[in-house]
């Protein structure tokens, strides 16, 4: 067989016995057909007759693999995709989560579109990530990735916060809400949707800042090119603890007069998809679109 591919990694859901049920049927699969197979170590357990010089840290299976294989839900493909990105490493995913906008295999029957894929059908897209940094006092604390979006808020429900908003260090607005949603296209389907921001489609260069709650109806969505660098300065007028959130996963902390600097990373997700795949398919599924009318 002729492929792309000659080593894969096997990420998975911990402790779901679907996704363990996958993920054994997914090693079986490609041992069989010659691939030399990694594992990542937290699922190892998971699947029997495991050679334990098969098992690995993330970091290193994003390191030494051609093709990483997520068994989950988004949720498990952006933690993957966080490290994944700092690879030049092709990325699919076997949906055993909720809404599946990011892992397109059918766990039930990934087997015929997996070899499609492997012999190198495939539809490759390139997703921008995130880099998130805080400073204090003008010194970096702390950063992170995020593949979704970055979220400014505080760390209780429903409590207002005050910040100002620069573009390319041009101030664009001053709000008082309940934080601020900055979403790639990736993310504008997922947190950034929730809270009425727009869905952008993922070839564009884009990002969107929706505002969470705003004390004002003035208040909208706002999408900027995403080579522009977007800074939010905390009032120190804050009282409460606040923090800016990666993708829900990573938090990191925040003190009143804190800024948050977010901008295009210069890592970018290489995502791959089967030949039939469709964004707008995708889209019409998750979201109960119409069909057509004729």
């Amino acid at each position: 067989m002729t492929t792309p591919f000659k080593t894969i990694g096997l990420i998975g859901k911990p402790n779901h016995e679907g996704a363990a049920l996958t993920l054994q049927r997914l090693y079986t699969f490609l041992q069989a057909l010659g691939y030399t197979v990694l594992v990542e170590q937290r699922v190892g357990a998971q699947i029997s007759n495991v050679d334990n010089n098969s098992l690995t840290e993330l970091v290193e299976l994003g390191n030494q693999c051609d093709l990483a294989i997520v068994v989950g839900g988004d949720g498990n493909m952006l933690g993957a995709a966080r490290v994944l990105a700092r690879f030049d490493v092709a990325v699919i995913g076997v949906n055993r989560g909720n809404l599946g906008f990011l892992t397109d295999l059918d766990p039930e029957g990934f087997e015929a579109s997996l070899e499609e894929v492997l012999r190198g059908e495939f539809i490759a897209e390139s997703r921008f990530l995130l880099e998130v940094e805080v400073y204090r006092h003008a010194e970096l604390k702390s950063a992170n990735l995020a593949v979704n979006e970055a979220v400014l808020h505080a760390d209780k429900v429903a409590h207002m916060i005050e910040f100002e908003a620069f573009i390319n260090d041009e101030f664009v607005f001053s709000q008082r809400s309940d934080g601020l949603i900055v979403s790639t296209p990736t993310g504008s389907t997922a947190y950034s949707l929730s809270g009425g921001g727009p869905i952008l489609t993922p070839q564009l260069n884009a990002m969107s800042l929706v505002p969470m709650f705003p004390h004002t109806l003035s208040s909208r969505p706002l999408v900027v090119d995403a080579n522009n660098e977007i800074r939010l300065k905390l009032s120190l007028e804050n009282t409460d603890s606040l923090q800016v959130s990666c993708d829900s996963h990573v938090v990191l902390a925040l003190l009143p007069g804190d800024e948050v600097v977010i901008k295009k990373a210069n890592k970018k997700l290489r995502l791959i998809h089967p030949k039939s795949y469709s964004y707008y398919n995708v889209l019409r599924q998750k979201l109960n679109w119409g069909s057509r009318l004729y």
